[in-house]
């Protein structure tokens, strides 16, 4: 999946990204940045991302402009 994040709190790790498709907006696990790039993220960054077992976006990594298409609807 690939979202933009909306939110994100360096201190307590807890923040927020927006899915691309329908622009829900899924809370980040707590391993999120676990084994990616970031060591921390900005509001508006490009991530593609997965759902872990309790709906939380895991395994961060980057998205790009291309990957980012508007949905179509």
């Amino acid at each position: 999946m690939q979202g933009v994040i909306s939110s994100y709190d360096p201190g307590t790790g807890d923040g927020v990204v927006v899915r691309e498709t329908d622009l829900a907006e899924i809370d980040l696990a707590a391993d999120a940045l676990e084994g990616s790039v970031f060591r921390m993220l900005r509001p508006g960054q490009r991530v593609r991302f997965e759902l872990d077992e309790h709906g939380r976006a895991t395994a961060l990594s980057l998205g790009s402009e291309a990957d980012m298409r508007t949905p179509e609807l």
